[in-house]
């Protein structure tokens, strides 16, 4: 592995989509947005063929060009795409690479009146966009989306709530399984807000945003709740319930239960029919990973099972949440094979 970066043998084309669904949004993030899609060596090949399509997103805090990052000793992710259809065999798809980055670290691909409507902006915006400007395979039955752990999330609860439009997903360590993913910050914020905030969530985003972000330890537990409740517990003024009293941490029951209708695993039987007719499902993740996702992707697993969906690639591999980016590959060849 040469420790710098390699010319693609299929090519990356770097777009700027301006989205009518973010203009205005609550945090007035930009409305103009980075869009990549990678077409693989056999697009300019075969000039008269059409592709499946397979959507890759990112997760909290993820900006697109940070798939450029490198880890030592290793491909960065592009790289990795390059490498699976150039090299090791795998059917030929176009990757669309999405940025749904907000100010908060991300939207969790769903449309909030504290975040905005990046749903909309994916499934109303993105995907017309590609089908216009590439040779797609423009149905559902062709067309995938991935992710890791946000993203992970939006690629398990998209295809609920789009069938119309996605027909197969993959999640590596998704958000799911809400008590063990989310609880534990809940008691770590609450603690942090009163020592550090006078319990005060706009004294945690003025100190957060005047100093380099990260810098403090109880950084990741505050911007993740909040970020979480603009996403699954927004008002129509755009005002934020927490799902927890801040003093104490003790549970808003009701606000509680606005954040699990929003679990995957939750979410799996009301759209049990939908999750049946999808041509592919893979799920994966660390026996160690450091949010307990390992426990969630079971849980999706064991759901999937209970509703009839059976046709399932499952692994729990040894790893964390961390340092993973090399299972992308992995999926991307199961949603090739079954969309293409």
């Amino acid at each position: 592995m040469e420790p710098w970066s390699r010319e693609l043998t299929g090519r990356l084309e770097e777009h700027e989509l301006e989205s009518a669904a973010l203009r205005g949004n609550p945090l007035d993030d930009p409305h103009l947005r980075p869009l990549w899609v990678y077409a693989p060596p056999a697009y300019a090949a075969e000039p008269d063929r059409r592709f499946a399509s397979i959507y890759l997103i990112q997760g909290h805090t993820g900006q697109l060009d940070m798939w450029r990052n490198r880890s030592a000793f290793r491909p960065n992710v592009p790289e990795l795409i390059d490498r699976l259809f150039a090299e090791e065999g795998c059917p030929p798809a176009l990757i669309v690479f999405v940025d749904a980055w907000t100010s908060y670290g991300g939207s969790q691909f769903l449309d909030s009146p504290g975040v905005g409507r990046y749903h909309t902006y994916l499934c109303d915006e993105i995907v017309p966009f590609v089908d216009a400007h590439y040779r797609t395979m423009a149905a559902p039955e062709h067309r995938g989306i991935t992710g890791k752990s946000s993203g992970g999330y939006g690629a398990m609860v998209t295809p609920m709530l789009r069938p119309d439009l996605f027909g197969g997903l993959a999640t590596h360590a998704g958000d799911a399984l809400f008590e063990h993913c989310y609880l534990p910050d809940f008691r770590d914020a609450a603690r942090a807000l009163r020592d550090g905030y006078d319990g005060s969530f706009d004294a945690f985003w003025q100190d957060f945003r005047d100093r380099p972000a990260f810098t403090k330890g109880t950084d990741f537990a505050l911007l993740n709740v909040w970020a979480m409740s603009a996403c699954y517990s927004a008002n129509d003024d755009g005002s934020v319930d927490l799902p927890f009293e801040p003093a104490t941490g003790k549970l808003r029951d009701d606000v509680w239960a606005r954040w699990l209708a929003w679990d995957p695993v939750r979410m799996a039987e009301r759209h049990a029919d939908t999750l049946r007719g999808l041509r592919a499902i893979y799920i994966d993740a660390g026996k160690r990973d450091q949010f307990y996702l390992d426990l969630g992707a079971e849980a999706f697993r064991l759901e999937l099972e209970r509703l009839g969906v059976t046709d399932v690639f499952f692994e729990l591999f040894d790893g964390t949440h961390s340092s993973i980016e090399y299972r992308y590959p992995l999926a991307l060849r199961y949603l090739a094979e079954r969309l293409g």
